[in-house]
């Protein structure tokens, strides 16, 4: 696919922005209309992750600005997960994100992200209600691995955001019927798109053709109900 590659390492309030800025072919570093989908990692990978790649590749089909982000825990280490208390610092650098991607495009600014850098972005928007016009939510950690008891919902009760959930049937962090009952908690429009046989990754052998597309085209749907 003809698309245009840049790494934005500029600043917003002092946290630093890296990443992969992919553009839709045909739209040269000047075009600003279109809308903007900011997509983070989870706590072990990065911006290059297997997932995010094929996201941001399928959602730049579609005419979407792509910014594959690199939180900032993951700009400091290459490897590992992030180390304690770094989740603050993390919101903050996807509010820089954001305020970035606003200053450059006109269009609507979406934030999605895996496992942890998805919770992040929900709780970040939870207490910044329009900071981003939509949410994707891949494989929300809902709760640690056999730890069910220990939900990761407390700011969902003021999520006020549009999300949508991609969450698979093999999830360890959360079934399907757990993510059904905790969704109710949230305020604002929800969706919950199961994918059949994939864990936490998602992604997987079997789907990686397909994957894409089908949360491409969910995310689009459902951005298209509720703009309407």
């Amino acid at each position: 696919m003809n698309t245009h590659r840049e790494s934005s390492t500029t600043r917003a309030n002092e946290i630093p922005i890296g990443g992969h800025l992919l553009r839709p072919a045909g739209f040269g570093p000047a075009a600003s209309n279109n809308d903007c989908l900011i997509l983070t990692h989870g706590a072990g990978a990065s911006s290059n992750s297997l997932l995010l790649l094929a996201l941001a590749e399928a959602f730049c089909a579609f005419g979407l600005t792509v910014l594959r982000f690199d939180l900032p825990f993951r700009q400091l280490r290459p490897h590992g997960p992030p180390p304690r208390g770094s989740a603050e610092r993390d919101q903050q650098g996807l509010r820089a994100a954001v305020t970035s991607m606003r200053q450059q495009f006109s269009g609507r600014i979406f934030l999605g992200g895996h496992s942890y850098g998805g919770r992040q972005a929900s709780i970040l928007c939870a207490s910044e209600p329009t900071l981003a016009d939509r949410l994707l939510l891949l494989s929300y950690p809902l709760h640690p691995p056999q730890r069910p008891a220990e939900f990761r919902t407390a700011h969902f009760p003021n999520l006020k955001t549009p999300s949508l959930f991609i969450h698979g049937t093999r999830d360890g962090f959360g079934s399907i019927d757990e993510m059904t009952a905790a969704l109710k908690l949230i305020p604002a429009q929800t969706e919950l798109l199961p994918i059949t046989s994939a864990g936490h990754e998602l992604i997987t052998k079997k789907n990686r053709n397909d994957l894409p597309k089908i949360v491409v085209e969910a995310f689009r749907s459902f951005a298209h109900d509720e703009e309407a």
